[in-house]
């Protein structure tokens, strides 16, 4: 499965981004779908995951309580709303997915990988 990240771009301290990841065929649906980030001289890491059903979810501790993932299996799209966006959110983030449906928090558990979206947040 192919994998489609956008939706990001420049934005103030404070302000809000929708991150959208499109999968080229519905096999999609029978994923566990996880976004991930990595800042400039940092390694990769997990943001947040959601199993193939949408019916559990999982978040960074550094995300939790603001970011929210959820995915439309009918138009084969994850979303990653973030609000209250802050400098350390700056990053590339990409989503990947897991065909063993459940969700997991490492990379090396997720198969195949978008070609990452950029989110700089300004101070």
């Amino acid at each position: 499965v192919q994998l489609q990240a956008s939706g990001g771009g420049l934005v103030q301290a404070g302000g809000s981004l929708r991150l959208t990841c499109e999968a080229s065929d519905r096999t999609f649906s029978r994923y566990a779908i996880a976004w991930f980030r990595q800042a400039p001289g940092k390694e990769r890491e997990f943001v947040a995951a959601i199993n193939w059903s949408g019916g559990t979810t999982y978040y960074a501790d550094s995300v939790k309580d603001r970011f929210t993932i959820s995915r439309d299996n009918a138009k084969n799209t994850v979303y990653l709303q973030m609000p209250g966006l802050e400098s350390e959110d700056t990053a590339v983030y990409y989503c990947a997915a897991d065909p063993r449906a459940e969700v997991h928090m490492g990379i090396f558990d997720y198969r195949y990988w978008g070609q990452g979206t950029l989110v700089t947040v300004s101070s």
